[in-house]
């Protein structure tokens, strides 16, 4: 599978190579010696190529003869201790298969940092499509809705996944979740301030969900990134075959997760992957109530409440995510050559997550 950086085409074939050249990153004779010792591939040649997309960890299309792979590796250089732990992203796609959340096929981890550069994974490559732009112009508006309900299918089976059961019971904190990943995102946002432009509303925001969190609580195994374009749907059908991208999954609040899942109602087109401000009714695409509808009847809950907390939370953390993407921009550790232009989405979403959070304040005291 494959990712392009820009909105267009609406889908990426898998089976077409991205763009991308064969890599000078690292040795691929020692990595080609240890696919073949493992059965992978036979005694031709590895190609192996450098995918287009993503922020964080590079990612190759590997291929020898009929037989591709995709590998995932951490990037080069000083890295804060919890990111990139494409360790965490190895076992929750190995637990995972068989169950009802699509996933590659998880072949192995290696964690010997001479092969590649960094430690890495090795999956499955899945021939389907990745559909970057959320409002599918490349489908018949008929087709549209089939995409958006498969989508809220696999979160809801996530969701419903007995952790415990998967082999996944310590892959997370039980408790706490909103407070303890508040604090987290909130210790980034302090410790990235340093040489970087303040953004005062992430300030705010650090300020004000501690003292908002709801009632209540829940654990489930979240994703922590779940979008459309983590998704590989079946080439011709509205059908999920893998669900990627693993690096935020942990043990969480599912609200969390699926609140994250509905920014792109929120989020402005022209802004980043977002349908807001378009003409749902007219694309074909469910409205925001629709789809939440659909999650509480497929996991068994009942109405949301405190939507407002969790739009600004979420917009808080994907606001502390964006600063950090432009901090390893500008330390030469970004994957992606986007990198600049995506960190600098940082300011109008925490400023975006800032105006909820007032409306809820709003809404409170009304």
């Amino acid at each position: 599978m494959t990712k392009t950086s820009t909105p267009a085409p609406t889908s990426t074939p898998t089976s077409t190579p991205a763009p991308g050249e064969t890599t000078g990153d690292f040795d691929t004779g020692s990595l080609a010696a240890l696919l073949r010792d493992r059965g992978l591939i036979g005694r031709g040649p590895l190609e192996v190529t450098r995918l287009t997309g993503g922020q964080s960890n590079p990612t190759y299309r590997l291929t020898a003869g009929s037989r591709r792979y995709v590998l995932r590796k951490k990037p080069p250089g000083q890295l804060l201790k919890s990111a990139h732990a494409i360790d965490r992203e190895y076992r929750v796609i190995a637990a995972l298969r068989g169950t009802d959340v699509p996933v590659p096929a998880a072949h192995f981890y290696e964690e010997d940092a001479s092969i590649v550069g960094t430690p890495f994974y090795v999956m499955d490559f899945l021939d389907g499509r990745v559909l970057m732009d959320q409002s599918l112009p490349g489908l018949a508006r008929e087709d549209r809705a089939p995409i958006y309900r498969e989508m809220n299918r696999v979160i809801a089976a996530l969701h419903s996944i007995d952790h415990e059961a998967v082999g996944l019971g310590d892959y997370g904190r039980v408790g706490n979740y909103f407070a303890r990943q508040i604090d987290r995102w909130g210790r980034q946002v302090r410790d990235y301030r340093e040489g970087e432009e303040r953004i005062d509303a992430l300030d705010a925001l650090a300020g004000w969900l501690p003292e908002h969190v709801p009632p209540g609580d829940a654990t489930r195994l979240v994703h922590g990134d779940y979008r459309l374009d983590n998704l590989v749907f079946h080439p011709i059908e509205p059908r999920a075959i893998g669900l990627l991208d693993w690096e935020l999954s942990t043990l969480g609040h599912p609200l969390a997760d699926f609140s994250y899942n509905c920014l792109g109602w929120h989020i402005p087109a022209e802004l980043w992957r977002g349908i807001g401000g378009l003409d749902l009714a007219a694309l074909g695409i469910p409205d925001e109530r629709t789809y939440v509808g659909w999650y509480a009847r497929e996991s068994s809950g009942g109405p949301i409440d405190h939507w407002d907390f969790y739009l600004a939370y979420n917009l808080f953390r994907l606001a502390a995510i964006m600063q950090g993407i432009a901090r390893r921009a500008r330390d030469g550790n970004a994957a992606a050559a986007d990198a600049i232009e995506t960190g600098k989405k940082a300011r109008p979403l925490a400023e975006l997550g800032w105006q909820y959070a007032l409306r809820h304040d709003a809404a409170s005291s009304a």
